[in-house]
């Protein structure tokens, strides 16, 4: 196809709040060996994009200064030495940055076919949040089948991905959600219990629900006001991934003692700063474990709010807002 010489794209003149982003237009991404051009058709929304809008989370060196690390879409042309897809293959991928814009450019190995039965919204709505889980919940903090699990944020995008793979895996699931229709929506998805957090302390009821043992692990967004409660709620040999710090990042006088008693780990990780050898191996596995599950139906992205591109800013404000159950995700 002949390609436009610019593209509509959400700006970010200076940071601040959802309206300081702005549709522009501006040239087309240029293709780094190994890149696809993908036309873009929707694009997640994830709060690693709040956080760079505020100013506080910026890209890393190399990386598009445009919002957006989700997107699905058609290719549209091929960098050199890209493999794996042809011009016209319907794709998702996790995007280093670039995804609020009408073409972006991706690595190919961060790329995966749509999954059978999925148009673009639903297939936008899959790379970060299942990437992000895989790799900390599977990869690294490795939970098998009969291993119980402790979800924060529950109905968030991350914490719907989470009970679904962790369900489908074979494992016992537990959240923490901020609203009784929150807990009920994680319910439904396949938690054995979901913690209001408003109303309940999370750490007695998960030594309650586990006669005192305790979860295997914890996946946590929460960060520092959780960190000794999670500390108290892992079980021997237990295992605390922590993907963000919402509540802070600073952990004032505490107490460390039981991560040598219980023999624990504490990990965590952010997906950006890994390397591309890093999201290729996680995007394998995906295809390998988890689309199969995706096309036969037996997990599915949870949709808060499909919103067009021109209403950016109010993608974000439901995002701010947090009583989204699941995905945002925009259309072109």
């Amino acid at each position: 196809m002949t390609l436009p010489s610019e593209m509509t794209y959400v700006d970010l003149p200076s940071p601040g709040g959802p309206e300081k982003m702005v549709l522009a237009r501006g040239p087309l991404p240029d293709l780094k060996p190994g890149d696809i051009l993908i036309r873009v058709e929707a694009a997640g929304v994830n709060r690693p994009d709040v956080l760079q809008r505020l100013g506080v989370y910026p890209p890393p060196p190399g990386a598009s200064p445009i919002l957006g690390l989700e997107v699905a879409g058609e290719v549209v042309a091929m960098g050199e030495g890209a493999e794996g897809f042809i011009v016209g293959d319907k794709v998702c991928g996790l995007a280093n940055g670039g995804g609020y814009a009408e073409f972006c450019a991706l690595p190919a190995t961060q790329a995966m076919p749509w999954p059978k039965g999925y148009d673009a919204a639903r297939a936008a709505a899959l790379p970060e949040t299942f990437f992000t889980v895989w790799a900390n919940v599977f990869q690294m903090a490795d939970l098998v089948e009969g291993e119980k699990i402790l979800i924060h944020g529950g109905s968030s995008g991350i914490g719907t991905t989470a009970i679904q793979l962790a369900r489908a895996f074979g494992a016992e699931v537990f959240v923490t959600a901020g609203s009784k229709d929150k807990c009920d929506a994680c319910v439904a998805l396949g938690a054995r219990r979901a913690i209001n957090y408003r109303e309940e302390d999370f750490k007695a009821v998960i030594l309650e629900e586990t006669g005192g043992h305790g979860v295997d692990v914890i996946l946590d967004m929460v960060g520092a006001p959780y960190f000794d409660r999670n500390i108290a709620s892992l079980a021997k040999d237990g295992r605390l991934s922590i993907i963000a710090f919402l509540g802070g990042a600073s952990v004032e006088k505490a107490n460390i003692a039981p991560i040598l008693g219980k023999r624990l780990h504490v990990m965590g990780s952010a997906m950006r700063p890994r390397t591309a050898v890093e999201k290729e191996a996680i995007r394998d596995d995906l295809e390998d474990n988890v689309w199969p599950l995706l096309e036969d139906g037996d997990i599915a992205p949870v949709m808060h709010a499909i919103v067009p591109f021109s209403e950016v800013a109010e993608a974000h404000r439901l995002m701010e807002a947090g009583d989204h159950i699941g995905k945002i995700v925009m259309t072109f």
